[in-house]
């Protein structure tokens, strides 16, 4: 990417996305180092570390619905719904 051919907004939705991303990437990183050790006051220093990064990629995910309209179409049409996978694409 230009950075210099890249107006503002852009940048800020790939910032966003990038940081979602790399929340997301902690998690597994955080699930693997759970599942090696053996140290139960340790697994839970690191599930809870885990999930402060579930809540991260939350933030991230609401900013993206709120200035990425097409995001939130389809967050509106797929999350929480209760349809089977099959009838959620198109």
């Amino acid at each position: 990417m230009y950075e210099e051919n890249v107006d503002e907004k852009t940048k800020d939705l790939n910032r966003a996305r990038q940081s979602l991303i790399e929340e997301l990437q902690a998690m597994m990183w955080y699930d693997e180092r759970i599942s090696a050790t053996k140290d139960e006051e340790l697994s839970n220093i690191l599930k809870h570390n885990r999930d402060d990064e579930k809540e991260h990629a939350t933030l991230l995910l609401e900013w993206l619905r709120r200035n990425d309209p097409a995001l939130e179409k389809e967050l509106q049409e797929i999350l929480f719904s209760k349809k089977e996978f099959k009838e959620l694409w198109d």
